[in-house]
């Protein structure tokens, strides 16, 4: 791995933290592909947002640990393989190693070609929970940045808008700092709870945090 001399002690003190990190032991241990899995628990475990015979969609799910962890839940006894009592479809720009019981679309949600994909899978049911775990690649330009994080989010409650029903629920990953409160307010204006939420599995130095609505505003 190439890095720049200047950058060395930061991605020394990282992988040093990746290594040790209990949350990746945990993760290799129990089969998840990465870490983010159990933000996604705790998510749910404190607001009891996924339940049996749910209609689920993840929005930037590779490399998959988020969708592991919903075609577990939605498991009747908790497994990896085998029976599914609701249904989990992931949809992402990259490609994604195929997860047993999980219905994958690769493309862009925007497209009408993906959208027609999709509404295919869905036949017509509605969808009661979305998440997004999408992050844009960030600059480092705190303006840039943080409209590329408004766009994914306002991606995301425009997708809720077109499929989730009335008292369904959306989980999306932000960031604290520039824009927050902008994005706080988004939610509000389009979701009847809302909750923010600081897994413990998302790092302390991270500004990363995630904003939780349920129930539709109409409108």
């Amino acid at each position: 791995m190439k890095v720049q001399t200047k950058s060395k002690k930061v991605n020394k003190a990282w992988l040093n933290d990746h290594v040790n990190d209990p949350y990746v032991k945990l993760a290799q241990k129990e089969g998840y592909r990465a870490r983010a899995a159990y933000k996604l628990k705790e998510i749910d475990e404190t607001l009891r947002l996924v339940k049996p015979g749910q209609v689920i969609v993840d929005l930037g799910c590779a490399p998959g640990a988020w969708s592991q962890y919903l075609r577990r839940r939605l498991a009747p006894q908790g497994a990896a393989v085998g029976e599914l009592n609701g249904s989990v479809i992931g949809l992402d720009l990259l490609p994604m190693e195929p997860i047993e019981g999980v219905q994958y679309i690769q493309g862009d949600f925007r497209e009408a070609e993906v959208v027609a994909q999709l509404e295919a899978l869905l036949q017509g049911r509605p969808v009661d929970l979305v998440v997004s775990d999408m992050a844009p690649n960030l600059s480092g330009v705190a303006s840039v940045d943080t409209a590329r994080v408004e766009e994914l989010v306002t991606l995301a409650i425009d997708f809720c808008r077109a499929h989730l029903k009335p008292t369904g629920s959306l989980v999306a990953k932000v960031f604290h700092g520039s824009g927050y409160n902008e994005l706080l307010l988004l939610f509000k204006n389009n979701f009847k709870t809302v909750k923010p939420l600081k897994p413990k599995a998302s790092r302390d130095r991270s500004s990363e945090t995630f904003l939780i609505g349920t129930g539709l505003k109409s409108g």
